[in-house]
C-alpha cells in the first residue's frame, strides 16, 4: 500500500488533530487540516490582544519528560520543542496550607506523613502506566487484534502489570480509604483539586488508574513554552507543511457528505467541497453529532461536562515575584470545587518578554463551570448574561485576593470569557472543555464512529485530557486510520 495515495482531512487544528495530522503526513499521507479560526491550537491556543499574549486555556506544559508523549512526538517529527523545565510545577493554596508540587513528593509527605505509602504505590502504578502507553494503548479494544495486543503488552510487563487489576474498577476514594486517608479533609480536598483539573471529577467518582496517572503529571515535570503554549500547535503546523500537507484557516466544516457508513467528503461554510478517503475529527462527540446531517435530533445529548470561566489579566510582575510561583492553584475553604471555589492561576514567564508589556505578565485565571447556567442566561437576554459574567468576575477576584491581597493594586487590564466564548472559539457544543469525567475505564470513548473511515481525536477520547493524554490518543487514532486504509487496500 502506498500511503501517498491516501487522502485524509483533519477537522480542527487543536493539538489532537495536529498531532494526528503530523504523524500521518510524516508517513506520506496527503493531509489537509481545516480550521475554523485564523490560528491553530483550539483549547491550547495563544492569542494576542492589547499588547499581551494570553494562553487561552491550557497553561502548563506536560509530557516533555524523557520518553514522554511530547518528547517522543518531537523526536519522531524532528521538532526541538522551545520549552524550559519548570522547577516548580505549581503551588497549592488552601486556607493557610501551602504545598509546592515538585518532582518529588517530599513537601506533600512532610505535611501529610500518613500518605507516604499511598504515594509510593501511586508512583509504581504511574510508572507502569507510562510504560504501557509508550505506543498507542489499544483501549477501548476494537476487535481481536487489539485484544491480542493488549494481552501481549500485559504479559510482557508481568508480574508488575498484575498490580493494575485491583484498581481497574476501583475509585480514587476507595484507594484513599484503603490507606485510611479518606478521613483527612485537607488531604482529600488537595487530591480532589488535582483530580478535577486532570480527570474532570473528584475522588468519589474518578477511576483509580486514571487518578494515578493524573497525580503523576506534576511529578513527571512541567515545562514553560517560549511564546506561549500555542507555540506547540504552530510547530505541529510547520511539521505538517514540511511533509507536504496543508493547514487551511477560516474553513469551518458545516456538513459531511456520506453514503451508507462512509464519508466521501466535507463541505465548508465558504462553499468549498473537498473529497477524501479518511477523516480525523478533532471534535467532541456532541459537536460531531451536530455536524452529522444523518443523526436524528434525539441523538444530540444535553451538555454533561465542564466548561470554563476565564479571566485574562495584565498584572505587574512583582506580584508573582512575591508569590514565589508562576502557577498557583487556589482552593476556597469549603464548598464544591469549581464555580469560582477553585482557581488555577498562570503567569507568563518573566523571561518571555514578548508576552506582555515591560514590567508586566500575561495571566490566565480559570475555574470549572457548568455551561447550562450560562446558556440559560443568554436565552434570557444580554443583560442577564452580562450580570452573570460580573458575578463570576467578582467571585473569582475575591478568592484570588484572599490568597494574593497585593493583586488588588497590581491588575492593569482584564478580559472575561465564558462557556459561550469557548463555544465561539472552538466550535465545541456548549463550550465543553477538558474532555469527559474519567469515572470508568470501561465507559471510555474510543476514536471509532458509526462511519468506517471517520475517527475522533482530542480530549474526549481515551485517555482524555492534558497534552500527554491528547497526544497518546492521537497515536491510537492514527493506528486505526492506517489499519482501515490497509483493509481497503489504499
Amino acid at each position: 500500500m502506498d500511503l501517498r495515495d491516501l487522502h485524509c482531512i483533519v477537522i480542527g487544528a487543536g493539538i489532537g488533530g495536529l498531532a494526528a495530522g503530523a504523524l500521518l503526513a510524516r508517513r506520506g499521507v496527503q493531509v489537509v487540516v481545516l480550521e475554523a479560526q485564523r490560528y491553530p491550537g483550539g483549547c491550547v491556543a495563544t492569542f494576542s490582544t492589547g499588547g499581551y499574549r494570553f494562553d487561552a486555556g491550557a497553561t502548563v506544559g506536560c509530557g516533555f519528560h524523557s520518553g514522554g508523549p511530547l518528547d517522543r512526538l518531537g523526536r519522531e517529527l524532528g521538532i526541538e520543542w522551545p520549552v524550559h523545565a519548570e522547577p516548580l510545577a505549581w503551588q497549592y493554596r488552601h486556607r493557610d496550607l501551602r504545598l509546592d508540587l515538585l518532582s518529588s513528593r517530599d513537601s506533600i509527605i512532610s505535611r501529610f506523613p500518613r500518605s507516604k505509602a499511598f504515594w509510593e504505590e501511586q508512583g509504581k502504578i504511574a510508572r507502569l502506566l507510562w510504560q504501557l502507553s509508550v505506543e498507542a494503548l489499544p483501549w477501548p479494544v476494537s476487535g481481536v487484534r487489539d485484544v491480542a495486543d493488549l494481552a501481549s503488552r500485559s504479559l510482557a510487563a508481568l508480574p508488575d502489570s498484575a498490580q493494575l487489576l485491583p484498581f481497574m474498577r476501583r475509585t480514587a476514594w476507595d484507594w484513599l480509604r484503603q490507606h485510611r486517608l479518606h478521613a483527612d479533609p485537607d488531604f482529600v480536598r488537595f487530591i480532589d483539586a488535582q483530580l478535577l483539573i486532570s480527570v474532570q471529577t473528584t475522588s468519589l467518582y474518578a477511576n483509580a488508574l486514571n487518578a494515578a496517572i493524573a497525580l503523576d503529571l506534576p511529578m513527571a515535570g512541567t515545562w514553560s513554552v517560549q511564546g506561549g503554549i500555542g507555540t506547540i500547535a504552530q510547530w505541529l503546523v510547520d511539521s505538517i507543511e514540511r511533509d507536504g500537507g496543508a493547514v487551511l484557516y477560516g474553513k469551518k466544516v458545516t456538513r459531511l457528505d456520506t453514503i451508507n457508513r462512509e464519508v466521501l467528503g466535507v463541505e465548508t461554510a465558504d462553499g468549498d467541497a473537498l473529497a477524501t478517503d479518511m477523516v480525523v475529527a478533532n471534535l467532541t462527540p456532541d459537536s460531531f453529532i451536530l455536524l452529522d446531517d444523518s443523526a436524528p435530533e434525539s441523538e444530540v445529548p444535553a451538555p454533561s461536562g465542564w466548561s470554563a470561566f476565564m479571566l485574562y489579566l495584565g498584572v505587574d510582575s512583582s506580584l508573582f515575584e512575591r508569590a514565589g510561583a508562576d502557577h498557583l492553584q487556589i482552593v476556597a475553604p469549603e464548598g464544591e470545587l469549581g464555580e469560582c471555589r477553585s482557581l488555577f492561576v498562570s503567569a507568563s514567564p518573566a523571561g518571555d518578554a514578548g508576552r506582555a508589556p515591560e514590567g508586566q505578565r500575561a495571566v490566565t485565571v480559570s475555574t470549572h463551570t457548568r455551561p447550562e447556567r450560562w446558556f440559560e442566561a443568554l436565552r434570557q437576554g444580554r443583560e442577564a448574561y452580562e450580570a452573570l459574567k460580573r458575578e463570576y468576575t467578582d467571585r473569582a477576584l475575591a478568592l484570588l485576593y484572599e490568597q494574593l491581597p497585593e493583586a488588588r493594586g497590581a491588575i492593569r487590564s482584564m478580559i472575561a470569557a465564558t462557556p459561550h466564548s469557548w463555544e465561539q472559539w472552538t466550535g465545541r457544543h456548549r463550550g465543553l472543555v477538558g474532555g469527559y469525567a474519567q469515572t470508568s475505564l470501561f465507559g471510555a470513548r474510543g476514536p471509532a464512529t458509526k462511519y468506517t473511515n471517520l475517527f475522533l481525536v482530542g480530549d474526549s477520547i481515551f485517555p482524555g485530557q492534558s497534552l500527554p493524554g491528547v497526544v497518546t490518543g492521537a497515536r491510537r487514532t492514527v493506528e486505526l486510520v492506517l489499519r482501515r486504509a490497509a483493509k481497503l487496500g489504499r
